[in-house]
C-alpha cells in the first residue's frame, strides 16, 4: 500500500479527502510521564510552585488537540466536536498516565489530534515540574483506537 502523502513523483501532498463520506470519526491516543516518586508525591499533594500540575495539562492536550494542523504540516483543519484528555496518578511507573479522545464528523480521521493532545499534556506536565525532576521520561503514545471512515475500525493490541 502506497503512503498517502506522497504524489506519484514522491512529493509531500495534502491528501485530497473530497470524495471521502462525511463520518462519525473518533479516536483514542494514550501515553505516559515516568517520574521520581518525590516529583508524583508532589504532583498528588499539589505542591508544585506552578500550581495544579493535571489540570494545565488536561487544558494544554485539549489546546494541543485544536492546534494540530497548525503543528503537523500536512493535517486538515477539522471541526472536531469533542476532545477529552484524563491524566491519572499511577505510582507502579511512577507518573502520570495519559489519554485522550477526540471526535468530529468528517472527510478524515482524528487519530494526529488525539496523539498531539496526548504529547502536549505530556509536555505540559515536564514543564511545570522540570525544577525538581530533569530526568523525567515521556513515552508509550500511540493510538488505542480509532474508527470511523472507509478504513473502519482499529483497535490496539
Amino acid at each position: 500500500m502506497p503512503l498517502t502523502h506522497f504524489d506519484s513523483q514522491g512529493q509531500a501532498h495534502m491528501v485530497d479527502v473530497s470524495g471521502k463520506a462525511v463520518t462519525d470519526r473518533v479516536a483514542v491516543a494514550t501515553g505516559y510521564i515516568k517520574m521520581a516518586q518525590e516529583t508524583l508525591d508532589l504532583i498528588s499533594e499539589g505542591g508544585a510552585k506552578k500550581g495544579d500540575v493535571l489540570g494545565v495539562a488536561r487544558l494544554a492536550g485539549i489546546m494541543g488537540a485544536k492546534k494540530t494542523p497548525d503543528l503537523i504540516p500536512l493535517c486538515h483543519p477539522l471541526p472536531v466536536t469533542k476532545i477529552a484528555v484524563e491524566l491519572s496518578l499511577d505510582p507502579d511507573l511512577p507518573g502520570v498516565r495519559i489519554e485522550a479522545t477526540v471526535k468530529t464528523s468528517g472527510q478524515t480521521g482524528v487519530e494526529m489530534e488525539a496523539l498531539t493532545a496526548v504529547s502536549t499534556a505530556a509536555l505540559t506536565v515536564y514543564d511545570m515540574t522540570k525544577a525538581v525532576d530533569k530526568g523525567m521520561e515521556i513515552g508509550g503514545i500511540r493510538v488505542l483506537l480509532k474508527d470511523g471512515g472507509k478504513s473502519g475500525r482499529y483497535e490496539a493490541k
